[in-house]
């Protein structure tokens, strides 16, 4: 019996091992793999010309000119540890992982602000590891050329919102008629949900889902200590009287 619990227990420890070496390689397959794809994304856009092609384009909107109730949604929704990693957040993968295997959904990417910058900007939409891989190595090479301040605002100006609005300037013009300035803080919070799946969630279209969806903003702010729970309360209550104007 004891020569059976050995064999066993080497038999075990074996597979492991193996299954170690077979992660390491695979790991080191699209690290290598997803550099390549980095280094010839940055040829065609050089990452210290990225910052003045999408600043000069017409809308832009510099981070001045922001609401700050907007920038503490964006981050509480979409990083909330935005001001503190160096553009590949160990934490929120770990988190997402977590997340991943519980539902097991794969719905959570633990993706930084910089890295969905990166893959905006830089690759394709297509999901696979190695474009993974070249994201995070393009977010470390932005975190080194811009200040955060830069890289919010590359960020915001570039994702769509759903019914033809790329970048805040466009989306606030577009759904309400104002810029960005301009918004309540309701409004505020409404666009930065619908980045998260801006054709469910764009209010021409489904206006239930884009309230949902901003109920679970609120809650994160809440989280990240933005608001407390009753100015969520009273936002959440506001946000079934937003107007928007009709799609164009």
């Amino acid at each position: 019996m004891h020569t059976v619990f050995r064999f066993l227990r080497q038999l075990l420890l074996t597979v492991l091992l193996l299954a170690l070496l077979a992660l390491v390689a695979a790991g080191g397959y699209f690290a290598v793999t997803g550099h390549k794809l980095y280094e010839r994304a940055i040829q065609v856009t050089p990452i210290d010309t990225l910052y003045s092609s999408i600043s000069s384009r017409e809308g832009f909107v510099p981070y001045a000119q922001l609401p700050q109730t907007y920038i503490n949604a964006v981050i509480s929704a979409e990083d909330s540890r935005f001001t503190h990693h160096k553009g590949v957040d160990p934490v929120s993968i770990a988190r997402a992982l977590v997340t991943d295997l519980r539902t097991g959904s794969f719905a959570e990417g633990g993706s930084t602000i910089t890295q969905q910058l990166a893959k905006n900007t830089l690759f394709t939409q297509e999901k696979h590891l190695a474009r993974k891989a070249a994201e995070m190595f393009a977010a470390l090479a932005i975190e080194k050329q811009y200040n955060k301040e830069q890289i919010f605002e590359m960020y915001v100006n570039t994702i769509y919102f759903g019914s033809g609005h790329y970048g805040i300037g466009e989306a606030a013009q577009g759904y309400f008629g104002k810029t960005p300035l301009q918004l309540t803080d309701a409004e505020a919070v409404m666009l930065a949900g619908l980045p998260n799946a801006p054709s469910a969630y764009s209010p021409n279209s489904n206006p239930d889902l884009a309230v949902k969806r901003m109920q679970v903003v609120l809650n994160r702010m809440v989280g990240c200590k933005k608001l407390t729970r009753e100015q969520a309360d009273a936002l959440a209550a506001e946000a079934i009287t937003l107007q928007f104007l009709p799609a164009s």
